[in-house]
């Protein structure tokens, strides 16, 4: 029998839809129905909106440094959970459960604590001389709208900073991944957050996002997703004029110039993007390199991405465990067809069943050669575990090349001479670079150049997207 979830978190208590209308969540791996999820209605999502209009003025009221407290408590019901949020996230969403731990989980939670200690740095109020204060003051109710591939992540980069800044918030995750969300509002129920300042709607993104984005009472919204849809909530948001951040697409470059470890920098190219079977908004799903070691590198690339395990995401040897649905598996198929028709070379995967997996939504590790910028499988983002192998002739025409996407959210350069790797990476147009075998940094702000969207998440920055400026001007006194 499948588990039934019914439950939104409003207003400080739980709540249950009287007659809902249920989506089912299907395990990835297996194809079988585990449960379905009572979506919130509009009733519902206006109550919440209410709860949160309602809290605002109490919570925005108190110090950073107070509302940080209650991100601790949060940040240690969430540690406490940890195993119950892995296993959680690895059934909804089909990835590793070392991955879900190591970074679905884990990584998140250390960004919550970020958020803790960034309290101490905030300054509510600064003096710009004797007639001049300058306050940040919360920007007001904030729609948050996050996507399935990093559940817990991309909540915690919403919540945390709106939460400390000082704004209440109206919480929509994904359909398909909810427990992580359920478990979050639970952490904050048990932190004691006021009533309002926390609230939880399940459902359809398409209904709640467009009370979200066109209710009068909703100052912001937050939205990390396609750019199709990141589009279509700035259009809801307009009569409004709300503020709207948005994290959208991506189809991140890669750039590898000089370096005596070839080997190294593509082995590091393909597992970036097979992780989390590829479903990653900073991927680097093109990878560029020299013409004359183009072959060389092809090469490698299809041996590292051969001895990579397709498998039971619950095997600590998987690498790569399913998509997230059928739905996602059709995509990535298409694409894959999609590159074959467009004349590129197949070295490795393609649109069989990885052996031995005759169900779930698995799709083995797929590397396409001779690809050049003008087939749509260099252009568009697929979300799965795809990469795409580009030769360049010389260093500009390699930044050249790595800008010409519609996106710039994300990229990597690897180069053995240092001047040679910051020039790539000064040259690259998107929002976060990485150089060499750095890793992620949950101090940096994160967020993307064209189409990729606007505003950013972590660090102080993400911050300040939930603040607002007020000047005040005083009369001085003249004797």
């Amino acid at each position: 029998m499948l588990q039934r979830i019914n439950a939104h978190f409003i207003n400080g208590s739980w709540r249950t839809v009287a007659v809902p209308e249920w989506f089912t969540l299907v395990n990835p791996a297996t194809e079988e129905a585990v449960s379905c999820v009572a979506r919130a209605d509009a009733a519902m999502v206006n109550e919440a909106i209410a709860a949160a209009y309602h809290a605002q003025d109490a919570w925005g009221r108190l110090d950073f440094t107070e509302r940080a407290l209650y991100l601790q408590q949060i940040a240690d019901y969430l540690t406490a959970h940890r195993d119950e949020l892995a296993q959680g996230i690895t059934d909804e969403l089909g990835c590793p459960l070392w991955f879900s731990r190591e970074v679905q989980v884990d990584d998140p939670i250390d960004a919550l604590r970020n958020h803790v200690g960034f309290a101490a740095t905030l300054q509510r109020e600064k003096s710009w001389d004797a007639r001049l204060r300058v306050r940040k003051e919360p920007i007001g109710v904030c729609g948050l709208i996050t996507p399935w591939n990093y559940p817990l992540h991309q909540l915690i980069a919403k919540v945390a900073p709106a939460l400390l800044a000082g704004c209440p918030v109206i919480v929509k995750p994904a359909e398909q991944t909810p427990r992580s969300a359920i478990i979050l509002a639970m952490a904050a129920e048990a932190a004691g957050l006021p009533a309002g300042v926390f609230n939880l709607v399940l459902g359809c993104g398409e209904q709640i996002g467009t009370i979200l984005c066109q209710h009068p009472d909703v100052d912001c919204i937050s939205f990390t997703g396609s750019t199709r849809v990141g589009r279509l909530i700035q259009r809801n948001c307009a009569d409004t004029v709300k503020k709207v951040c948005l994290e959208l697409g991506g189809k991140s470059a890669y750039v590898i110039g000089q370096t005596k470890r070839l080997a190294e920098a593509v082995k590091l190219g393909v597992e970036d993007v097979m992780l989390n079977s590829g479903q990653t908004c900073v991927a680097l799903t093109r990878m560029l390199v020299p013409a004359e070691r183009y072959e060389e590198a092809c090469a490698l690339a299809a041996k590292v991405a051969s001895q990579l395990t397709i498998g039971d995401p619950n095997q600590d040897e998987s690498f790569l465990g399913p998509v997230v649905s059928q739905q996602q598996y059709q995509a990535v198929l298409q694409s894959i067809e999609l590159g074959l028709e467009e004349g590129a070379r197949l070295l490795c995967g393609g649109t069989e069943r990885p052996a031995g997996h005759a169900q779930g939504y698995y799709i083995a590790p797929t590397i396409f050669a001779d690809v050049h910028n003008e087939m749509r499988i260099a252009r568009e983002e697929i979300f799965g575990p795809v990469l795409c192998i580009i030769p360049y002739c010389d260093e500009d025409e390699a930044l050249r090349l790595a800008n010409d996407s519609p996106y710039g959210l994300s990229g990597r350069v690897w180069a053995d001479d240092d001047a040679e790797r910051e020039r790539l990476a000064l040259g690259i147009r998107a929002g976060l670079i990485f150089t060499n075998g750095a890793e992620w940094h949950n101090a940096a702000p994160f967020g993307g150049f064209k189409q990729s969207g606007y505003g950013r998440e972590l660090g102080l920055a993400g911050v300040d997207e939930f603040l607002t400026l007020k000047s005040i001007v005083t009369e001085v006194a003249h004797d």
